[in-house]
């Protein structure tokens, strides 16, 4: 019984391992993607961007309470 868990244990740690980085890489170079998209972009642009995207979507004022 030992023995067929540590064959188990030692297939899901190679498939794991060799694995691992192959289905990272996708979501690595979708981050460094972003990353150079944003770094392309000048700074007052996404703050000017951001104000407007807060200001088209800020919540109403909440209305006072009449009794």
């Amino acid at each position: 019984m030992l023995r067929i868990i540590a064959w188990a244990l030692l297939a899901l740690y190679l498939l794991v391992v060799g694995l691992w980085p192959a289905a990272l890489a996708p979501i690595t170079l979708a981050f460094t993607g972003a990353g150079v998209v944003l770094a392309a972009i000048p700074g007052p642009v996404l703050l000017a961007v951001a104000a407007i995207a807060w200001l088209k979507h800020r919540p109403a004022p909440a209305k006072p309470v009449t009794a």
